[in-house]
């Protein structure tokens, strides 16, 4: 059976994907740019995969023609003001193209719109499944609430503010009802529901066992991490104020922060578990779904992260626009050292940013870091999506990596931070001599101006990080 997986670089898919693929289905991963999908190469011998931009219906041809099952694991969040119509014609793009195909089944994972008042972001996904259910095919849609899970959004967002703030005084919505969910039994519901004629044109609510409020989540996370931790909840954060807390104390974007707090001011509580009964599924409780996600981390085994998606930084591009580097109308910051260690040298490259940091005048990264935080942009808090790897479209503090190869002995970077201009930052190492390069493209005086204002940081920073990736040998810890 031939199974079409949208979203396959996503949260979900990235999970998704291995489960398809030992269950013996033939999987079609769709992704928009090839360069940010890094599959295990036991994974990727398996599959197929075809680009496509779902807004484009142009490119949906690239869909093969005898697909049985489709997965609709797409949406933009809070990536552009106008999501709720790019979500809408997308849906409408891939309804209408698969007419085209023998695709007897369309699963898609949405949230619970049981409130007589819905976000946005709720509203947006309800118009996406009232387009996907005029189509040929059948439809099952699988609604979820708050998905937990290492990596999870949801996650990040409560152990930031859990494990960083003893006290909280915190917004209204605090005591908003939810029902959150693990993500293995979101996993095993989604695949579960394949080819199931009993389930054919139907939707289900899906939850945990345990309807909870945001606080008592809070509350629940610290127990678990053996914290004691006091919150006290005030009606006088407007949803702005609310925003800027959550922007401000956690990992998360403006943008992100906005939406959640747009969504968490509904409740999101499953109307039944009949999904769990024609399932047999016993839903692990929030508790379990908190341990099993540290588990996970312990042992560095994070199989996708939010901060994978375009809603994390300014990922809406395709890596091959940016992976060249300007050579004109630049300012450039090139470094050069004799290595001795080579192995060590790229070792200590990979591991850059987040746990280890920056090396040299780390508390100069924290700073620049901040400013941008309060400048709009993403900060340091991002860290590095796996910390053992680097891959094409990963996040690395505030950056994203645009190239990495260890054979090739070369890593470039992209920054995410606020800026009047692009930057980039390479790595590479030709002919036992290690080349550190800073590449600023300003826009306008105002960027020459920031490129004169940091000169002296950078000749402090730069000279004091190329000599520490030479020099460091094993473990290096950070200079601060």
């Amino acid at each position: 059976m031939k199974v079409l997986l949208t979203g396959a670089t996503g949260y979900i898919g990235k999970r998704l994907l291995p489960i398809l693929v030992d269950k013996g289905y033939n999987v079609v991963c769709c992704v928009r740019d090839r360069k940010k999908f890094h599959p295990e190469k036991s994974l990727f011998e398996k599959i197929e995969v075809i680009e496509l931009d779902l807004t484009r219906k142009e490119t949906l041809v690239t869909i093969p023609k005898d697909i049985d099952i489709a997965y609709y694991l797409v949406h933009s969040m809070s990536s552009s003001k106008n999501y709720s119509e790019l979500e809408k014609q997308s849906a409408i793009n891939f309804r209408e193209y698969l007419r085209k195909t023998q695709v007897m089944q369309v699963i898609y994972l949405s949230g619970i719109v049981n409130s007589q008042t819905l976000s946005k972001h709720l509203s947006s996904r309800k118009s996406v499944e009232i387009e996907l259910g005029k189509g040929k095919y059948a439809l099952t849609t699988v609604r979820a609430g708050i998905i937990i899970g290492s990596g999870s959004a949801s996650f990040e967002i409560i152990r930031d503010l859990v494990e960083k703030l003893p006290v909280m005084i915190t917004p209204r919505w605090l005591k908003t009802k939810c029902q959150p969910i693990g993500i293995t039994d979101v996993i095993t519901i989604l695949t579960g529901v394949i080819d199931k004629k009993e389930l054919f044109n139907s939707s289900f609510d899906i939850g945990g066992n345990e309807i909870l409020t945001y606080k008592e989540m809070l509350l629940k996370f610290a127990e678990v991490r053996g914290l004691k931790r006091y919150i006290w909840t005030v009606p006088v954060m407007t949803p702005k104020l609310s925003s800027y807390w959550l922007y401000f104390v956690t990992s998360t974007s403006y943008k992100l922060a906005v939406s959640l707090v747009d969504s968490m001011k509904v409740e999101v509580v499953a109307k039944d578990d009949a999904i769990n009964r024609l399932l047999e599924l016993e839903p692990l409780s929030y508790k379990e779904c908190i341990q099993r996600a540290f588990k996970k981390i312990e042992q560095n085994e994070i199989v996708s992260s939010w901060k994978d998606s375009t809603i994390s930084g300014r990922m809406n591009f395709m890596i091959s626009d940016y992976i060249r580097v300007p050579q004109y109308g630049c300012f450039k910051d090139i470094r050069k050292k004799q290595v001795s260690d080579e192995s060590a040298c790229i070792e200590n490259i990979w591991r850059l940013g987040g746990e280890t940091g920056w090396y040299y005048g780390n508390w100069l990264w924290k700073l620049r870091g901040i400013m941008d935080k309060m400048a709009g942009g993403v900060g340091l808090r991002r860290g590095r999506t796996n910390v053992n790897s680097i891959n094409a479209g990963d996040t690395l503090d505030f950056w994203r990596v645009l190239y990495a190869d260890k054979e090739e002995k070369r890593l470039l970077l992209l920054a995410e931070m606020k800026l009047p201009g692009e930057a980039w930052l390479e790595f590479r190492i030709e002919e036992d001599t290690l080349i550190q390069t800073a590449t600023f493209r300003p826009k306008g005086l105002t960027g020459r101006l920031y490129w004169y204002s940091v000169l002296p940081f950078h000749g402090f920073i730069f000279r004091g990080l190329i000599n520490a990736l030479v020099k460091l040998r094993y473990n290096p810890k950070i200079i601060s």
